[in-house]
Parts: structure tokens; sequence; C-alpha cells
């Protein structure tokens, strides 16, 4: 399958942010990741520049490949306008409930915190100015790393519009076959996305890396939520018979 423009144009802004965050560092992530909006570091930029941002070499690598494999064939069926729109709304979703979830995880530990006569006020407070004398003997470590992890860690990355992508490709093609790394034989689209997503909300709830060597560093509630705004556009889309047409 030959690459579409859009989807060429995508691949190329996120290789100039990969090799950009490379040379400039960590201030890169700084800027352009997603931080909690408590956090300092937030700009309300980062709610579209998180999208163009990876990790490493294999987080880009097979983001491009899934956004090259299913990308290309949703574009050459809607066009660049429709899914260009759909691609950046699933990232929007990606990020709305990861910072939906960072919130929960961060107000409970808060709560945990609140027991040892520290309140909510003055804990955010303590994090926004990184000044942590006011916890020093009163929690522990593991308590304190229960509400810095949400509160300091950012989110980047393209997976979540690219798990838009898959439901939507598994939306239209519930028969094709797609083939997963480590398991030897094609599994139906219909089958596949499901699967994937019910592991990422497993993986979530419990913290966890799929190997089990504790957390993984992985946003699975942005992947859920890229791929639940994507659900939702292509349910709404076939229920109303979108008119292609508006977008071209």
């Amino acid at each position: 399958m030959r690459i579409t423009e859009t989807v060429k144009q995508l691949i190329i802004i996120n290789i100039i942010f990969f090799v950009g965050s490379i040379i400039v560092g960590q201030p890169a992530n700084d800027i352009l990741a997603l931080h909690f909006p408590a956090n300092p570091d937030f700009k309300v930029w980062q709610i579209i520049t998180h999208m163009f941002m990876h990790g490493g070499i294999m987080h880009i690598l097979f983001n491009m490949f899934a956004l090259f494999s299913f990308g290309s064939l949703l574009e050459q069926m809607w066009g660049p306008k429709k899914f260009i729109f759909f691609y950046i709304s699933c990232g929007l979703g990606s990020a709305a409930l990861h910072i939906a979830v960072s919130y929960f995880q961060l107000h409970n530990a808060l709560d945990v915190v609140a027991a040892s006569g520290i309140s909510r006020d003055q804990a955010l407070a303590a994090l926004s100015s990184r000044n942590f004398e006011i916890f020093n003997g009163k929690i522990d470590q593991a308590t304190f790393d229960l509400i810095a992890e949400p509160f300091y860690t950012p989110m980047l990355g393209a997976s979540g519009a690219i798990y838009g992508l898959l439901v939507a490709f598994a939306f239209m093609f519930p028969e094709a076959p797609l083939m997963l790394m480590f398991i030897p034989f094609p599994i139906k689209a219909k089958y596949f996305v499901p699967g994937i997503l019910t592991l990422d909300l497993f993986l979530g709830l419990k913290g966890q890396s799929i190997f089990g060597f504790g957390s993984d560093g992985v946003a699975h509630f942005a992947h859920l939520g890229g791929a639940l705004l994507g659900f939702i556009m292509m349910w709404y889309w076939k229920k109303n018979a979108f008119n292609n047409n508006r977008w071209n």
C-alpha cells in the first residue's frame, strides 16, 4: 500500500519532533510533553504537542508503522480532512482520559496523605513549588511516590491517536486478519482490537507491565481514551450515515 499524503506529513512531523527532542534534550519534554494541569510545567499547547513526542526509538517506530499501516487505508477511504479530524480528536480523547485518571489517582493519594495531618492544599502547594519539607517525617517514600507520580510524570506519544485508528479499522474491516508480536497466527480485527484494549485496561488497573516486573511506564488509560473516542465517533458516523462529502 502506498503512503497517503496526510499520513506522510504526520510521520515527517513526528520524526522532526523526535530528532529535535534528542538534540534539545530534557527541556523538549518539559515544554512539549503533556503535564498534569496543576503542575507548573503544564502549558495549554501540550494538549496537542504531546502526540508528536516519543520516548525512544522503538516507541516512535511502532507508532509510525501503525500510522502508515492503518492510517493510509483510512485516509484513502475518508479523505484527508476527515482523517486528520479523526486522528487529532482521538489524540485529544487520549489526553482527556489520561488527565482524568491522573486526577483521580492524585486525589486518592492525597486522602492517604491527609491522614498524616497534611491537608490537600498544603500537599499540592509543596508539589507545585517542589518544597518537600512539609512531608519530612510524616509520610514514607512509598506514600510520597504515590502522590508524586501522577503529578510529575508527563505523558507523550501518538499511541492514543493510533489506538483510535485501530478501533476505526476494526469497525470497518472486522474480518481482516491482524498479527500481534509473540502470537504466531493471525487474529481477526474484531477480536484483536478488543483483546488489546482489554489487556490495556487490565494493565492500567493493575499498574504493571505485561511481563509483571512492576510499572512499565506506559500510559494505558491514554490508549483507552483514544480508543474510546474513536469508537464513539465511528458509532456516531455509522448511526447517522455521515456524509463524507462534507469533508472534501
